[in-house]
């Protein structure tokens, strides 16, 4: 009596992790290093634990799913000043909502967007490949077919959506794109984003962008699709973006995340949310509220992820086919066999990583785009981040 689809699911990346790891053995006193989960480690800002304390009396309340008008207004702000928007371009009120973790916000996404069949068809929902398991999952539980594109080497790490076929974009209903990339790093250039959000009017589906990797960057602030939207014109429609408080500021704990998008799609998102979506007490509010309005955190914070890749640049320079990501704190390393390399450097030097292919999904021929990749996350502090990579070298 169980639902089905639930075999439709690719396995977990984490779970496959631990199977093959399962009864392996790292060498005796040699400390763990977990490179394995983007966990973001460095320490949360100050502001977060005073904003808490002083607003504790209001966990007493029940929270509205919309959020707090304080927080939408700050949400927008931020928006505007950092893709540079004209100032009526966002409304607090009919564009934003707070979620509790863009992971439930990336779900939820397609259980209003996705509807029952696209052209007389079964609905596709398309993704890169690699993808963050959320988007398959989600796009399974809509009742989709999810649609994996290659975001290879060969492509900069992007999907071409330019060359799906016609016949697969009338069927579309949604389509997700993270920028930065997980795992690849690779951010979207405006007029890749202008295209891709020309494609989702013209063919009638919905654009979902996860940006929420967006204010981690060694280089240039990588653009956004709200900035897309402005310079086409027609506002917000069909687009959705969402942003995390997680990896801006450090507090993955925090579960606290925002989408904005058009006016239409926000309300059934909001109507979904009331039946199965999660609020944030007040006082997480009032926290993300200080945090989407301070700045000084967020340098702090991506002084720390560059200083990192500092030390990746000169510990793998010109091996396993290391570059500068344009955003995101991973490495993304050619090794040959990732399951094989993932195990190696357990059991010879106590350093967890996660192999690309979990990330991704083989295509008809048995081709798996992530098979010779290992994802590294760079989010310990400098010391263990150096000895990881130390060890990585040495045994790869």
């Amino acid at each position: 009596m169980l639902n089905s689809n639930l075999a439709l699911l690719p396995d977990y990346p984490f779970d496959r992790l631990r199977r093959l790891l399962g009864g392996v053995e790292p060498p005796p006193g040699m400390a763990p290093l977990v490179l394995s989960l983007g966990e973001p480690q460095h320490p949360y800002p100050d502001l977060v634990r005073e904003v808490l304390a002083a607003s504790a009396h209001l966990y007493g309340k029940y929270p509205p799913l919309a959020g707090t008008p304080e927080l939408r207004e700050a949400i927008r702000d931020w928006l505007i000043r950092r893709y540079g928007l004209p100032a009526d371009f966002i409304d607090r009120d009919r564009h934003i909502c707070p979620v509790a973790g863009t992971k439930e916000g990336l779900f939820m996404a397609a259980l209003a967007a996705v509807p029952p069949a696209k052209a007389g068809l079964r609905p596709a929902v398309l993704m890169p490949n690699p993808f963050y398991q959320c988007y398959a999952g989600a796009a399974v539980a809509a009742g989709a077919e999810p649609l994996y594109l290659p975001a290879t080497r060969q492509t900069g790490f992007l999907p071409d959506f330019q060359a799906v076929p016609e016949a697969t974009l009338a069927r579309t209903a949604l389509v997700y794109l993270c920028s930065p990339a997980n795992p690849q790093g690779s951010a979207a250039s405006l007029d890749y984003l202008k295209d891709l959000l020309g494609l989702a009017r013209r063919f009638d589906f919905i654009l979902v962008i996860d940006e929420c990797y967006a204010e981690i960057y060694l280089g240039a602030a990588p653009v956004g699709a709200l900035q897309a939207a402005a310079a086409l014109g027609q506002g917000l429609d069909r687009l959705m973006v969402f942003h995390s408080l997680s990896k801006r500021s450090s507090v993955p704990g925090l579960r606290s995340g925002f989408a904005a998008s058009d006016e239409r799609l926000m309300k059934a998102f909001l109507r979904l949310r009331e039946y199965g979506g999660t609020a944030s007490p007040l006082p997480v509010y009032a926290a993300a509220t200080a945090l989407w309005r301070e700045e000084s955190h967020v340098e702090a914070n991506r002084s720390l992820y560059r200083q990192k890749f500092e030390l990746a640049e000169r510990a793998l320079s010109n091996r396993f086919g290391f570059y500068r990501p344009d955003g995101g704190f991973f490495l993304w390393l050619e090794v040959g066999d990732g399951e094989q390399a993932g195990k190696r450097l357990w059991q010879e030097a106590a350093v967890r990583v996660l192999p690309g292919a979990y990330l991704a999904q083989a295509n008809a021929e048995g081709d798996n785009p992530g098979q010779s990749y290992i994802r590294v996350a760079l989010v310990g502090d400098a010391a263990s981040t150096a000895e990881a990579l130390s060890r990585l070298g040495a045994v790869l």
